[in-house]
């Protein structure tokens, strides 16, 4: 449960990090601050150790796939196959 807090807490400082440099963006128009390129920065690094975060936790199992369509993982969920019968 908490690997889970974790990457929803990534996220949320990727996504703030984004409106930021955003935000830098429109301000520091003409204005020699680079507080735009600091953003862009503290973004991939967030961005890096969100995906560091969900491979370790797929990785380690504590995070597992439920999705309908992952066969390998559920094949007791998988449809079978149609199979080919010609017309008569």
């Amino acid at each position: 449960m908490g690997l889970k807090i974790i990457i929803v807490l990534l996220f949320i400082a990727v996504l703030i990090s984004l409106s930021s440099g955003l935000y830098f963006l429109m301000k520091d128009v003409g204005n020699s601050r680079k507080r735009t390129l600091y953003a862009l920065g503290v973004r991939v690094t967030l961005a890096v150790a969100l995906v560091l975060t969900i491979t370790y936790g797929f990785v380690s199992g504590k995070l597992k796939s439920t999705a309908p369509w992952d066969r390998q993982l559920h094949p007791e969920n998988a449809a079978q196959p149609p199979t080919y019968q010609p017309h008569q």
